[in-house]
């Protein structure tokens, strides 16, 4: 055989040898978001087909995206526990109590964070000015009873109104809803909802109508900006599809990168993908919010976590918020 044979030959084997490995990773990946401009660099990916981008570039093939959408983060974690789905996004409760709860067999870690931003607790009531004014007659609407992070956050105010043993006193007010499904009821007057705890755009949307005002906010809870919503995913799919991981971390680093470096454009896109039908005005001035940051960067992660190992929501508590992240973004400062 001669010399340019052989070496044909021996390419051919090397390249049916690596086809299989190549392959070994899923083809198809399922990715949940939720509601709100928070999941902005989710839609990024999802309209502008970055994943499957960013896959194809680093030579995984055609990898098809799936998207789901959840009115909260517990109805994900339900789902990334079953094997339905690959990768979560939601707030840091839902987040913390699967981190704490699979440390010891499927390994939820998580692969980012999404942004900063603080979430309002608004009312239609003008007698309520703190959360000490709310009263049996009050519902206040959230994502989901005790475990969504607008409910810890919640939780976190009555430890320090009413003091730590009574943490739970405004839990019984609480009410699951989807947060369009709360702004309609907070400003529905023949409503039992009266307040609403929830996130942007629809704490700037029910604050433009007459009579809606803010009570209190998430930073002034935490004592500064706190990262809202991240992703996260189990460690057993990120072993078996490191590239896939890869690909999805490029992808998301430039939904981010495409959002900070035209606000204006990213205004237009989330109108367009999301059927907005407010004023554009509204949008833009949210984005263009000093205290909303898109970020990969996470933020007092380890305030809520031993907050909530502090009142037994959860059994253990991070030394570090690397603990509870995947080691590609330890070089980032968080906290």
């Amino acid at each position: 055989m001669k010399g340019s044979s052989i070496a044909l030959w021996l390419a051919a084997i090397v390249t049916a040898a690596a086809a299989p490995m190549a392959r070994a990773e899923v083809d198809t990946v399922t990715v949940a978001q939720q509601f709100g401009i928070t999941y902005l660099p989710l839609m990024y990916m999802e309209h502008q087909h970055l994943l499957t981008k960013h896959a194809k570039q680093m030579g995984l093939g055609e990898v098809k995206v799936e998207w789901v959408q959840f009115g909260s983060g517990t109805g994900m974690n339900d789902a990334l526990l079953s094997g339905h789905l690959d990768f979560a996004s939601g707030g840091l409760g839902p987040f913390i109590t699967l981190w704490a709860k699979t440390r010891s067999n499927l390994g939820v870690k998580g692969v980012c964070a999404m942004n900063n931003m603080p979430l309002y607790l608004n009312t239609r009531d003008p007698n309520v000015k703190s959360v000490r004014d709310f009263t049996n007659k009050d519902r206040i609407a959230l994502p989901a009873i005790k475990v969504s992070f607008q409910a810890v956050n919640l939780q976190m105010a009555a430890a320090k109104e009413f003091g730590k043993e009574n943490y739970t006193k405004l839990d019984p007010l609480t009410v699951s809803m989807k947060h369009p499904d709360g702004m309609a009821a907070l400003l529905s007057k023949g409503n039992e909802v009266t307040a609403h705890f929830t996130s942007p755009p629809f704490q700037y949307q029910e604050l433009e109508h007459a009579g809606i005002h803010k009570v209190l906010d998430s930073y002034t809870i935490a004592g500064g900006p706190h990262t809202f919503t991240v992703i996260w995913a189990s460690t057993k799919f990120r072993e078996r599809n490191p590239g896939v991981y890869k690909a999805f971390l490029a992808a998301f680093n430039e939904a981010i990168d495409e959002i900070n470096k035209d606000k204006q454009a990213a205004a237009d896109n989330y109108i367009k993908w999301q059927h907005y039908k407010g004023p554009r005005d509204l949008i833009v001035k949210i984005l263009e919010d000093p205290l909303v940051k898109f970020t990969t960067t996470p933020s007092r992660i380890t305030t809520y976590a031993s907050f909530m190992h502090e009142i037994g929501s959860v059994k253990v508590k991070p030394d570090s918020w690397k603990d509870m992240f995947f080691p590609e973004i330890h070089d980032l400062p968080g906290s």
